[in-house]
C-alpha cells in the first residue's frame, strides 16, 4: 500500500517578517558611523561607542532611547536588547570607578552584566542633514531651512593651518629644507622643479600649524631672496552642504505666532509650551524667520536674527536678551525638541542597515519634568 502524503501548501511570501541575518557589534558601528560620522559632533561632546561587551558581541536588536534611565536601562533588558543607541551619552563625565553606588556606574555595570553595548551620537545627530534638527523644522510646515553654523568636512586637509610655498635655487635648497625639516608640526612638504624666469629652480610648498609658521617665516627671513618669493595660504577646510548646528528656517508663507505655536505643540505632541513675546510682539505678530535648535539651544540661537527663537531650554538671562532684540521665544522642555526624532530615525537605520537586525523605541524614555 503506498503511503500516503499530506497534500502540499503554498507558503505566501507576501506579509511574511523579513528575514534577518544580525550584524556583528563592530560592523553595526561602523554602519551608524556612517550614518552620522562622529567628527561632526561638538569637540566638547562624547559620542561612539561607550560600553562594550568581550567580544565576539552579536546585534539581534538594537534599542533607541534618547535618555539612558535606569528605568530605560531594565526595559532594555527585558526587551533582549544586545546595543542601545541613546542619544544623549549616559557616560559624560569621567567615571573614577564603577560601582553600584551611583546611577551612571549602576547602568554601565547593569549593560556589561547583561551583554549590552552602548553607543550615542548625540551633537552628530545634531549636524547632520537627516539629523535632529531637521525633525525639528517639520513642526513649521513649509519652509527652506540653513544650519546656523555650518559644518566643515572634518580631514580636509587633514592637518595644518596655513600653507607655505615659495621657490630656492640650487645654491640654497638643500640648507633651507635641512632646517625645515628640523621645525615641529609641518605636517606635509613636497618639491616641484620650476622654471622662474628662465632659471631652474625648485618649488616648495608646506603645511604646517600657526606655531610652526612663525619659525618658517623666521627662517625664509633670513634670505631676501626667498622671502620675497613667498606666499602663505590660509587651509580652510570646505563647508558640508545642509550639515551643521541649529537651523534658520524661512517659512513659505508668513503664520500668526499663536499659529506658530499650535503647530509646534501639535508636531510635539504636547499639550503646552513656554511662551516669551518679543518686545512690541503680539500673538496675531506674523513669524517669517525661525531659528531653533533641538536641545539646549542659547549658545546656537544667540545672535541670529530672526522672529522667533524654538529650543527646549534656555537660560533665564539669554530669554531677556532675546525678548529685548523683538524676537518672541518658544521653551519645550530639553529632551521633548529631540525624542520624537527616534520613530523617524528607527525607519531610516532600518533602510541604512538593511533590514538585518530588530530596531525598537523606548517605551519608558520620557521627559522628566512635568507640569503638576
Amino acid at each position: 500500500m503506498p503511503l500516503l502524503r499530506p497534500p502540499l501548501h503554498r507558503v505566501r511570501a507576501l506579509g511574511r517578517p523579513p528575514i534577518r541575518t544580525l550584524m556583528n557589534l563592530r560592523e553595526l558601528v561602523s554602519a551608524l558611523n556612517d550614518f552620522a560620522s562622529p567628527a561632526l559632533a561638538e569637540s566638547w561632546d562624547n559620542v561612539g561607542l561607550l560600553v562594550e561587551p568581550s567580544p565576539p558581541h552579536t546585534v539581534n536588536t538594537l534599542f533607541l532611547t534618547n535618555d539612558l534611565t535606569e528605568e530605560v536601562m531594565e526595559e532594555a533588558v527585558q526587551k533582549k536588547a544586545d546595543l542601545v543607541l541613546s542619544y544623549h551619552p549616559p557616560i559624560f563625565a569621567p567615571l573614577k570607578r564603577v560601582t553600584w553606588k551611583t546611577w551612571k556606574e549602576r547602568l554601565v555595570v547593569r549593560a556589561l552584566e547583561n551583554r549590552i553595548g552602548i553607543y550615542s551620537p548625540h551633537t552628530a545627530y545634531d549636524a547632520i542633514p537627516h539629523g535632529v534638527n531637521n525633525w525639528l523644522t517639520k513642526g513649521l510646515g513649509t519652509c527652506t531651512s540653513v544650519p546656523l553654523h555650518p559644518s566643515t568636512a572634518p580631514s580636509s586637509p587633514a592637518e595644518g593651518t596655513h600653507r607655505v610655498e615659495f621657490c630656492a635655487d640650487a645654491e640654497h635648497l638643500d640648507a633651507v629644507l635641512s632646517k625645515i625639516k628640523d621645525i615641529p608640526e609641518i605636517s606635509w612638504l613636497t618639491t616641484l622643479p620650476v622654471r622662474v624666469e628662465g632659471e631652474e629652480q625648485t618649488r616648495v610648498s608646506l603645511n604646517c600649524s600657526q606655531k610652526a609658521l612663525l619659525e618658517v617665516v623666521a627662517l625664509l627671513s633670513q634670505n631676501s631672496l626667498l622671502y620675497h618669493k613667498t606666499e602663505i595660504l590660509l587651509l580652510q577646510k570646505p563647508l558640508l552642504p545642509h550639515t551643521g548646528m541649529g537651523r534658520l528656517c524661512t517659512l513659505s508663507e508668513p503664520l500668526s505666532l499663536s499659529d506658530t505655536v499650535e503647530r509646534i505643540k501639535g508636531h510635539l505632541g504636547l499639550p503646552h509650551v513656554r511662551l516669551a513675546l518679543g518686545a512690541g510682539r503680539t500673538l496675531e505678530s506674523p513669524v517669517k524667520k525661525v531659528a531653533l535648535c533641538a536641545g539646549s539651544g542659547s549658545s546656537v540661537l544667540k545672535g541670529t536674527e530672526a522672529d522667533l527663537y524654538l529650543t527646549g531650554e534656555m537660560s533665564h538671562h539669554d530669554v531677556l536678551d532675546a525678548v529685548a532684540n523683538g524676537i518672541s521665544v518658544i521653551l519645550c522642555e530639553h529632551s521633548n525638541t529631540e525624542r520624537g526624532f527616534l520613530s523617524e530615525l528607527r525607519d531610516a537605520l532600518t533602510i541604512h542597515l538593511q533590514n538585518k537586525i530588530n530596531i525598537i523605541v523606548s517605551e519608558k524614555d520620557r521627559d522628566p519634568l512635568q507640569v503638576a
